[in-house]
């Protein structure tokens, strides 16, 4: 069982350090505003004091295209700015693309002949940055008729092991009501189409967005390069994640009460407690 810690709901900016870019500092508080407009933000849990001047690893589940948006605003809440793993199409984008570029979020183009270079790239920035670097485990929303965390790629658990980074794992909930799921990936200005189209799901009701900080997953025992660690790392987060997500959700234990028809539901995840638990 996960103890919950509700933080204070008055938010604490991050830190002007000179290591956050202004254009970000904006965003996020722009960002803030939106997300209060579309419902009520829940923060639990928290990062340590310890971690939030170092390099750090924070992976969450992914419910839904205004997702990443909630855990922006959850994390100004509790006074950190954080980058993301990107899609190159979103850096790419006209706009938004440069503006992002301009706020320190990393890049990775899954499937491409640069994505072994990326990786070495993103291992080096992890070593350096002092900005938390947030990722989807999952790679995509999850297709689990649940909304249960999918099998996900090891790649996050890889980048964490080679960097020698901590991991601090997200749960969330809520975020999947705000706007319809409408498109598998959004890497450019045509794929927010739907979304745009979809709109809020109703202007009469506020879900409520649920965002727990975790424990830093100990992956002390993979650390040493062995043949399956990345594999087993994979699945010390993704468990760690699940974990934090059963309290938020312990009134839909099985599928979620929001029914967007939109969204696939053509997967079972491994990762779902047992009805006993």
């Amino acid at each position: 069982m996960v103890a919950l810690h509700p933080e204070e709901d008055s938010t604490t900016r991050p830190e002007r350090d000179g290591a956050t870019p202004a254009i970000w500092r904006a965003m996020l508080a722009i960002d803030q505003r939106v997300v209060g407009l579309a419902g009520k933000l829940r923060v639990t849990g928290g990062v340590p004091r310890a971690l939030r001047d170092r390099p750090l690893l924070m992976a969450a589940n992914h419910i839904g295209v205004f997702d990443a948006f909630v855990l922006m605003a959850a994390c100004r809440r509790i006074g950190i700015a954080p980058r993301f793993l990107l899609a190159g199409g979103l850096l790419d984008a006209p706009v938004i693309g440069p503006a992002l570029k301009a706020s320190g979020h990393l890049r990775v183009d899954r499937g491409s002949a640069s994505a072994v270079d990326q990786f070495g790239a993103a291992v080096t920035a992890m070593r350096t940055t002092r900005a938390p670097i947030i990722v989807y485990p999952e790679g995509r929303i999850s297709h689990d008729p649940g909304l249960w965390p999918e099998r996900g790629k090891t790649g996050a658990a890889r980048l964490a092991l080679a960097a020698g980074v901590p991991v601090v794992p997200i749960s969330q909930w809520g975020a999947h009501e705000a706007v319809y799921w409408g498109t598998e990936r959004v890497d450019g200005p045509a794929d927010l189409v739907p979304l745009l189209r979809s709109g809020f799901t109703s202007p009469l009701r506020r879900p409520t967005f649920r965002v727990h900080f975790g424990t830093p997953v100990d992956l002390s025992a993979y650390s040493g390069g062995k043949p399956g660690d990345g594999v087993k790392a994979h699945g010390a987060i993704m468990r760690a994640i699940t974990e934090g997500l059963v309290p938020l959700r312990r009134n839909e234990p099985d599928l979620p009460h929001f029914h967007d028809p939109t969204r696939p539901t053509d997967t079972r995840s491994p990762w779902r407690p047992s009805p006993q638990a």
